[in-house]
C-alpha cells in the first residue's frame, strides 16, 4: 500500500458483522462511562434556547455510543428544564455505514432517542483528524475505540501485519511518528471545536509500563494465514508484501506528549489518563465451557469485522469485488483454527483520557 493511502476504519460494508462482533469493544465502557458521567456533572450548559451540543467521534454503528451517551444525558437532564434540547453528533469517516448508525438510533432498545424526545440527532462523515465542527460548540465529547487508527499507513511492514510485532526499527519509528502526529491533531481539532469548559473523554487503546501492545496471538494468526491465502491464489505475491494493520496503543506518556511543557494545548488541559487491562471476554467463556472452536470463532469473527476491512484494502478492485469477500470467508476460518489450535488469553491493553478546556479569566 502507498504511503498516502488513507486508511479504511472497520467493516463499511454491511455493518451486520461489525454491529455483533464490536459488542467486544464494550471492554473498558464502564469505566470510560463513569468518566463521561463525572465530565456530564462538571462541564457549563448553554442556557436554553441554545441546545446542549454531545459529539461522537469514531462513532460506527452507534452501539458503543448508546450507553455513555444515555448516562450523560440522565446527568444533564438532573441540571436543565425538561424542554431544554440536547443535540448529539455522531462522526466518522466516509466509508462508515451511516444507514446502520441510523438503524441503530431508530430501533435499538438503548438508544437515546426512544428514551428522550428532546434529544436529537445528526451525523457527519468526515475525518477527525481535522476539524469536523463549529468552534467554541460542543459541551461534551466522547470517543471509543477509534483514534487507534492512523490516518495513513506510513510504511509497510515486513514480516508481520503490525508494526508493534516486525523486527525493523525504521518502521517501528515510521509509525510512532505518525501516532505522534494524528494524536497531536485528534486533540487539537477538539481543543478548537470544545467550548470553554467542555470535556471530552476518550476510550482507546493503551501500552502499559511493559510497553507490550497486546494481541499477540490474534496478529501472529492472521500473520501466518496469509501466506496460505496467497498460496491459494487469493492473494498475488506485491499484495502480501503490502497488507499491515494500521492501529496503534499509546503509553501515557504519549498521551501527553501534546501538553508539554506547561500541560496545555489548545486551551485543553489532562485531568485523567490511565492504562489498564480490558478483559477478553471470549477466553472467559472459554475457561467456562472448553470450548476451543466456539473461542476461536468468535475472535476471528471479531477480526472480519474490525481488522480484515484494513488489510483488504492492499487488494485491488473495490467493496463488491468478489475476490475480498472470499478473502474475508478464508481468512476468517483459517485464523479461527489456528486459534482454536492453541487458545490463548489475549492481553487487551486500554486507555482512558480525560481533556477539559480552560474557561476564561474573568
Amino acid at each position: 500500500m502507498p504511503e498516502s493511502s488513507i486508511v479504511v476504519r472497520p467493516e463499511p460494508m454491511g455493518s451486520g458483522n461489525y454491529t455483533e462482533s464490536s459488542r467486544l469493544q464494550a471492554t473498558g465502557l464502564p469505566v470510560a462511562i463513569a468518566l463521561f458521567e463525572q465530565a456530564a456533572d462538571a462541564v457549563p450548559l448553554p442556557a436554553a434556547p441554545l441546545p446542549i451540543v454531545i459529539a461522537d467521534y469514531g462513532a460506527g454503528t452507534g452501539h458503543n455510543s448508546l450507553l455513555p451517551i444515555n448516562a450523560a444525558i440522565k446527568r444533564i437532564r438532573g441540571r436543565i428544564r425538561s424542554d431544554h434540547a440536547v443535540f448529539v453528533v455522531h462522526t466518522d469517516t466516509t466509508e462508515n455505514d451511516f444507514r446502520a448508525l441510523f438503524h441503530t438510533l431508530a430501533e435499538d432498545p438503548d438508544s437515546y432517542l426512544l428514551r428522550d424526545p428532546v434529544t436529537f440527532a445528526s451525523a457527519v462523515g468526515r475525518s477527525f483528524y481535522g476539524q469536523i465542527l463549529p468552534t467554541n460548540s460542543v459541551s461534551l465529547g466522547w470517543s471509543s475505540w477509534a483514534c487507534q487508527w492512523l490516518s495513513r499507513v506510513p510504511t509497510s511492514v515486513p514480516g508481520h501485519i503490525h508494526a508493534a510485532y516486525c523486527q525493523d526499527d525504521t518502521v517501528k519509528a515510521a509509525y510512532a511518528r505518525q501516532a505522534a502526529a494524528d494524536w497531536r491533531d485528534f486533540v487539537a481539532f477538539r481543543g478548537r471545536e470544545l467550548c470553554p469548559g467542555g470535556r471530552f473523554v476518550v476510550l482507546t487503546m493503551g501500552i502499559g509500563d511493559d510497553g507490550e501492545f497486546g494481541y499477540r496471538p490474534l496478529l501472529d494468526a492472521i500473520t501466518a494465514a496469509l501466506p496460505v491465502l496467497a498460496a491459494e491464489g487469493l492473494l498475488t505475491d506485491e499484495e502480501l508484501r503490502s497488507i499491515s494493520l494500521p492501529i496503534v496503543g499509546r503509553s501515557t506518556k504519549e498521551f501527553l506528549a501534546p501538553f508539554a511543557p506547561k500541560g496545555r494545548f489548545e486551551d485543553l488541559s489532562v485531568e485523567h489518563v490511565e492504562v489498564f487491562q480490558g478483559a477478553d471476554r471470549f477466553w472467559s467463556k472459554y475457561q467456562s465451557d472448553g470450548d476451543a472452536t466456539a473461542f476461536g470463532s468468535k475472535w476471528a469473527g471479531f477480526c472480519r469485522a474490525a481488522v480484515f476491512p484494513a488489510l483488504a484494502a492492499a487488494l485491488g478492485g473495490d467493496t463488491a469485488d468478489p475476490r475480498r469477500v472470499q478473502f474475508f470467508d478464508r481468512l476468517e476460518r483459517e485464523v479461527a483454527a489456528r486459534l482454536a489450535a492453541a487458545p490463548e488469553a489475549i492481553l487487551i491493553p486500554l486507555a482512558t483520557v480525560v481533556l477539559v478546556k480552560s474557561e476564561p479569566r474573568e
